[in-house]
């Protein structure tokens, strides 16, 4: 088990290299639960995630004979990155396997960091097992995502960085995949400050680390989709574990929808791009999974890699959560007139349309009569009852759309 001491080390030899991330008060945030929140703005590291310091730090740890063989890595996005870009840095051989659904924007910029990418299996434990072979086969050093004493040690960092620019504070918020964040950051502060609480956030698809905790020791879960792509994990580390049971103060799980509309707000309110991994801590706290009232409380916001189709649809989902995108199937008459009488109704209303759809055949519609499905922008929950109550009003069979 990697010690403080490990951490301070792995401070003081990647400090040249990486950014003393920004940690700012968000007033927002924090008025809305009632704390001092700060986020630890990590996503603004170079290749935009906290994974640069452990792979950084495993890769300072090289012995001479370890940087001529070179560096072989399994990632489908930022620790692919991380490693990529330190070793061309300081003049490692890198090669990374990624996983052939990996998209073509991670794929491409780990190559333009100068590693040799190899794309093999469909998912990341296919890529991992190609990696060990690869390791091997051509005596590459492996450096793993997570299960990795130096690299935790390196991610550590994070929690002392924190514990300098704001020496009073009491809660840190982190997001949970394989435990290597998490593990080293609860390490470093615990041992500086043992007052100071430690909360870990999973997604509820793939909660492999609660699911150690509860089992006393890793165990494999089935695979899941979750937009959380960067902390599913489905077996907890062997290193990592330990950490989290001796340091960890608990662990509580966010759903899809909450991590969307983390995204969304951070994007909206704080003006920073966060992933799906890297909203997870703070969709905890605005959802009141851990009790916290009147406190200081440390949010990691560790990536930002998030490609751009998704994001268009993941900032859709945190609309219709947050209730500013709604959709409703309302049956009418289909004569002329009917749609502009009904249209009237949700422009008196100040309702945006910005999409339609026309069914006479399904969802039980009437002959003579039609069923139209309406997306609008809406200023939320509130506004959206008044719709449905103005509708109901005047008449009309209607239904909410999910």
């Amino acid at each position: 088990m990697i010690q403080i001491s490990d951490v301070q080390a792995a401070l003081g030899r990647i400090r040249a290299d990486i950014r003393v991330s920004p940690c700012p008060r968000s007033e927002t945030f924090s008025a809305v639960t009632g704390n001092s929140i700060y986020l630890k703005m990590d996503n603004q590291q170079r290749t935009g995630a906290f994974k640069e310091r452990g792979a950084l730090n495993r890769i300072l740890s090289l012995s001479q004979d370890e940087r001529d063989r070179g560096v072989i890595a399994a990632s489908a996005g930022n620790h692919a990155q991380g490693v990529s870009y330190h070793a061309g840095r300081h003049g490692v051989r890198a090669r990374i396997v990624m996983p052939l659904p990996t998209p073509l924007t991670k794929v491409s910029a780990t190559r333009a960091y100068g590693a040799e990418v190899v794309l093999h299996g469909a998912n990341y434990d296919e890529a991992y097992g190609k990696a060990m072979e690869l390791s091997q086969q051509d005596s590459l050093v492996l450096i793993h995502a997570f299960d990795d004493e130096s690299v935790i040690a390196g991610q550590g960092t994070l929690g002392l960085e924190i514990l300098q620019q704001h020496p009073d504070i009491e809660v840190i918020v982190s997001p949970i995949g394989g435990g290597g964040l998490i593990g080293g950051v609860a390490c470093a502060v615990k041992e500086s400050r043992p007052s100071v609480k430690v909360y870990g956030v999973q997604p509820a698809r793939i909660p492999s680390m609660k699911a150690a905790i509860a089992a006393g020791k890793p165990v494999t879960l089935d695979s899941a989709k979750t937009i959380a792509d960067g902390i599913a994990v489905r077996r907890a580390g062997d290193y990592t574990l330990p950490l989290v049971q001796k340091y960890v103060d608990d662990i509580v799980t966010v759903e899809e929808e909450e991590i969307a509309n983390a995204i969304l707000l951070l994007l909206e309110r704080e003006k920073t791009l966060a992933e799906g991994a890297g909203a997870a801590a703070i969709a905890a706290v605005l959802n009141r999974k851990i009790e916290l009232q009147n406190k200081r409380v440390a949010v990691l916001v560790c990536g930002g890699n998030i490609d751009v189709t998704l994001l268009s649809r993941i900032i859709e989902r945190g609309l219709v959560k947050d209730g500013r995108l709604v959709r409703l199937r309302v049956h009418l008459p289909d004569y002329p007139g009917a749609l502009h009488r009904l249209t009237g109704i949700l422009a008196d209303h100040r309702a945006n349309i910005v999409e339609t759809s026309y069914d006479r055949a399904y969802h039980g519609v009437n002959l003579g009569d039609t069923a139209i499905d309406i997306t609008m922008e809406t200023r939320g929950p509130q506004h959206i009852t008044e719709l449905i109550s103005a509708l109901a009003g005047a008449g009309y069979t209607h239904e909410r759309i999910l």
